[in-house]
């Protein structure tokens, strides 16, 4: 499939007819989906009508916005009113959301179609979509290993041309890692940057929405259509930002640019992704940044931080699912029966180990000894990269340790797979933003990802190197 951006201009321009566009994404998706398994539910009526109002406005002369007629697939666990809305799980069999997600809102407000739901690790916890209650999606490079998670559906659908962008979210390396393993682009913004308004939750302090595509323009183009504050999200910054696309084009000369030693030298980074990285650092310092390599110590606790505060906040958030507002019930004898019987028959082996993990870490005399360490932890992270980001304009490192690996190969070893996001995590922990950038091939020839990290509402710069990597690539 074209590229979003050359697709809306040929739509805006009435050069093409947005019916034909979609018309093309749905037959990409009836070819392949039966093997990839990327969506939860395909919108193909809806998709259609979209479309053909996208064309009825531009022969009015009006313009539908700057993503008129692309297709847009979206993770199922931004709500979209009145479609099922399942977050992958069980639990929420049946309901359908009486509101849209604000990033929803946004890009279809720009002229986006949603083709459809994508597939996730229940509730977004997971590496490799197979946590999914709807089965596994698999990588469209190899249909015999994993696309990552747990944002594998989205990746996916781009990766194999079912839409040029899509939409996922990212609490702990959730778009940047299947980003990488399916070799498209991904970008984590700073948080607070993009509303988590209609995201339904997993962790309220570390996840964040961001785009996937097949090229950094066109996720600078996403990106531009649904940053910005937002009144429904109270930790939604109130400044607007100024758009990335216009400079992604300005270079990276006289830039400072650090590779962090820490998560390059993680236990299980392939030779092949740390020689990716290694080479990308060389392609900017050939475009005339400065490249050096820093340390960012506390990175090496990000992992153990992480999977102590994520779960705690799960913990929280999905008390909410009782079997009496929404979603299954499993009826008992008394009201505790059935919330329990409700929530053993709804959720996912993974997510109750989460929400396990996060009781405890959250219960009297565990408290200071768990969560409260996770959080001093954090602020050491925050500092650290501040002490760092004092030196460097970006960072590098690799996205994820290794290329995708098979079906199967880590579901019996949970911290096995929780070290998929070794290399992602710390960005979460921080607030700051980060973007996957495909960079070379691996073992069988598998997509590899290079990260670019930056500071706090550094996405300008960063969008500009993650360009510069891809033209060198």
């Amino acid at each position: 499939m074209r590229a979003a951006l050359e697709i809306a201009t040929d739509v805006r321009s009435g050069a093409r007819r947005a019916r034909e566009v979609v018309e093309e994404s749905l037959r990409a998706i009836e070819n392949r989906e039966p093997d990839v398994h990327a969506f939860t539910l395909v919108l193909r009526d809806e998709a259609m009508a979209a479309a053909d109002a996208i064309d009825a406005a531009v022969q009015r002369g009006e313009d539908p916005g700057p993503l008129a007629g692309v297709p847009i697939a979206l993770k199922d666990n931004l709500c979209t009113r009145g479609v099922p809305t399942t977050c992958s799980s069980r639990i929420l069999d049946g309901w359908r959301p009486p509101y849209s997600a604000t990033v929803v809102d946004r890009v279809v407000a720009a002229g986006a179609v949603v083709i459809g739901k994508t597939n996730l690790d229940e509730f977004a916890m997971g590496s490799s979509t197979e946590n999914s209650a709807f089965g596994p999606t698999r990588n469209p490079h190899d249909l015999d290993r994993v696309p990552g998670g747990s944002s594998g559906g989205s990746a996916a659908a781009v990766a194999a041309g079912f839409a040029p962008v899509a939409l996922g979210s990212d609490t702990g390396g959730s778009i940047r890692q299947p980003a990488a393993l399916c070799g498209v682009v991904g970008v984590k913004p700073t948080y607070g940057r993009v509303s988590r308004y209609g995201l339904v939750a997993f962790a309220s302090s570390l996840d964040q929405i961001g785009p996937f595509a097949n090229s950094v323009a066109d996720a600078a183009l996403v990106f531009d259509v649904i940053a910005g504050p937002d009144p429904l999200d109270s930790t939604s910054i109130v400044d607007v930002p100024e758009p990335v696309l216009p400079v992604l084009d300005d270079g990276v000369a006289g830039l400072r640019v650090g590779i962090i030693e820490e998560l390059m030298d993680v236990d299980g980074v392939q030779p092949e992704v740390h020689a990716a990285v290694e080479r990308a650092g060389a392609a900017l310092k050939d475009a005339g940044a400065a490249v050096e390599r820093v340390s960012v110590p506390s990175a090496t606790y990000g992992l153990a931080a992480y999977y102590l505060i994520a779960p705690a906040e799960a913990s929280s958030n999905l008390a909410r699912y009782d079997g009496v507002r929404y979603g299954l019930r499993v009826d008992g004898d008394d009201v505790a029966s059935m919330n329990a019987r409700t929530r053993d028959a709804g959720f996912g082996p993974e997510v109750k180990r989460r929400i396990m993990l996060g009781t405890y870490a959250l219960s009297a005399g565990y408290y200071d000894a768990y969560y409260g360490q996770a959080q001093r932890v954090r602020t050491l992270i925050i500092r650290d990269f501040e002490r760092v980001y004092r030196e460097c304009d970006v960072l590098l490192s690799p996205t994820s340790p290794t290329v995708a690996f098979k079906l199967g190969a880590k579901t019996g070893e949970p911290l096995a797979m929780y070290l998929s996001d070794v290399c992602t995590i710390a960005t979460n922990l921080a607030g700051h933003p980060a973007i996957s950038v495909p960079f070379g091939t691996g073992e069988a020839g598998l997509p590899v990802g290079v990260q670019v990290l930056a500071p706090a509402l550094g996405e300008p710069i960063m969008f500009r190197v993650a360009k510069a990597l891809e033209d060198a690539r």
